[in-house]
């Protein structure tokens, strides 16, 4: 049985800069390569550093939510500042979210292990619950004994 929580989160806004996932969504490693090419674009051009110095704390959010019929995957940040023209306001709802733990060798490899964990045994295992849509994000809590350590927040509701 996977390791998880149930917590009650209040609403709170990510301003995340996106990018479209055109692979299907059962192309597990065309999914991947998509998001990680992504996040390797906006750490490299500094979108990402500009989005960290809006920041109200140290998360960095990646999150995933469907748009329009698009599957859309986000770099993102807790703030109360005015989004960016190229940025997205993201709002998570007040209610209750799956909380998965983890920890990985880097952000990509953190984000990997708690979406396979959350979505491929959390939420098959955790029968009062349900995910019913809605965005999810693998936040980046901070760096331990050289891992980065984070969680996957997936609002849900009682069945």
């Amino acid at each position: 049985m996977a390791n998880y929580t149930l917590e009650e989160k209040e609403g709170f806004t990510v301003i995340g800069l996106g990018t479209e996932l055109k692979s299907d969504y059962t192309d597990y490693a065309g999914i991947h390569k998509e998001k990680a090419d992504f996040w390797e674009a906006v750490s490299q051009d500094g979108r990402l550093d500009t989005l960290k110095r809006m920041a109200s704390n140290d998360y960095v959010f990646a999150v995933n939510e469907a748009v329009n019929n698009k599957m859309m995957h986000y770099a993102g940040v807790m703030t109360g500042e005015k989004a960016p023209e190229e940025a997205r306001v993201i709002q998570f709802p007040k209610g209750e979210y799956v909380v998965v733990k983890g920890e990985g060798t880097s952000a990509d490899d953190l984000n990997n292990k708690l979406a396979g964990i959350a979505f491929g045994q959390v939420l098959q295992e955790a029968s009062k619950v349900a995910y019913v849509g809605g965005p999810n994000a693998s936040v980046e809590l901070g760096q331990r004994d050289g891992l980065i350590y984070g969680e996957m927040w997936i609002p849900v509701v009682r069945k």
